[in-house]
């Protein structure tokens, strides 16, 4: 089995390691400092209380290096994921599978889901169906990250908490490919469970980072912060049940409520979130992929967005000032 992540900062990076230490046959798709310290001295991960991991690895930034596999692993940011696809093409032979294990509602999220909503493109994070048209839906695996990690320096990773990524078919079977993969990663001591319900656990996580990330990005404050300030508990509360709204209209089932999924958000503590985090770097923040989208399914399921589509303006606006 061949396995490819492409995007292999600290999530791909993670599970790089992981699976390079059971002896799978992985290669990773980087680029600038973090591919030449991996291409030099190899990729190095920091987990836990344990002594720092060092594995050789295959990297490039050239996918045309590493030639078609059996699947490819899609950990980068949603809106860099576009402009790339036909770069990706190298990797992708006759039975590639493409796991997208890319934050906020999928490209392909409409793709067998039996309802009249069959086949609904999402122009909010598939500008002109560059996903749907070059991979072709058949292709994907849907993949939920749970782990948090980070570069600490080019070719460090530092792992931080939790070693989950749920796996699903779009049409909630229990495929040979999933269950394959989920045997790769499980040989890697990483949690991959194959759900049958895969959209509902896209959207718990979705819920959080549709509010938290814009508002943090907005006001600069922390996880703990803005989830128990009572004015800014009420912006998320309120994104949240619009959110909530759509996503039952499009059969979601949510677990836990509105409050228990603040007070998670509150547990986690002094964290500042990835949209804060890219906003202070000067990157781009995944503004279309966390909120423009949950947007746009507003407008697909004829459901009032009036919250989301206000910190919506404002975060577009912070980022143009910010020049991301």
């Amino acid at each position: 089995m061949k396995i490819c992540i492409f995007g292999a900062g600290a999530i791909g990076g993670y599970m790089g390691v992981k699976l390079a230490q059971a002896g799978a046959d992985v290669s990773l798709v980087a680029r600038g400092p973090h591919l030449a310290a991996m291409q030099a001295k190899g990729l190095t991960l920091i987990e836990d209380a344990a002594d720092p991991v060092t594995v050789t690895v295959t990297a490039s930034d050239n996918p045309a290096d590493l030639g078609p596999q059996d699947y490819v692993i899609v950990t980068l940011k949603a809106h860099s994921v576009p402009p790339i696809v036909p770069k990706m093409r190298p990797l992708i032979g006759d039975h590639t599978t493409i796991v997208s294990g890319v934050n906020g509602v999928p490209w392909w999220y409409f793709h067998k889901i039996g309802t009249d909503l069959e086949g609904t493109r999402l122009e909010s994070v598939d500008p002109g169906n560059a996903q749907w048209d070059g991979f072709g839906p058949d292709r994907v695996l849907g993949c939920v990250v749970y782990p948090a990690a980070e570069v600490t320096q080019p070719g460090l990773i530092k792992h931080i908490e939790g070693n989950r990524f749920s796996l699903g078919e779009p049409d909630g079977s229990k495929s040979d490919r999933a269950v394959a993969l989920s045997q790769a990663l499980a040989t890697a001591g990483l949690k991959a469970p194959v759900r049958p319900r895969l959209r509902d656990e896209i959207w718990v996580k979705l819920w959080g980072n549709l509010s938290f990330n814009p508002i943090s990005a907005l006001t600069h404050a922390t996880l703990d912060v803005l989830c128990t300030d009572p004015e800014t508990r009420a912006v998320a509360r309120n994104m949240m049940l619009e959110a909530q709204a759509i996503a039952e209209k499009l059969g979601i089932k949510f677990p836990i409520d509105v409050e228990r999924r603040i007070d998670g958000g509150a547990a986690v503590g002094a964290h500042r979130t990835s949209m804060l985090q890219d906003l202070d770097a000067g990157r781009p923040m995944e503004i279309d992929a966390l909120v423009g989208s949950v947007q746009e399914l507003g407008r697909v399921t004829q459901t009032p967005t009036p919250t989301i589509d206000t910190v919506l303006a404002l975060i577009k606006l912070r980022s143009r000032c910010a020049g991301t």
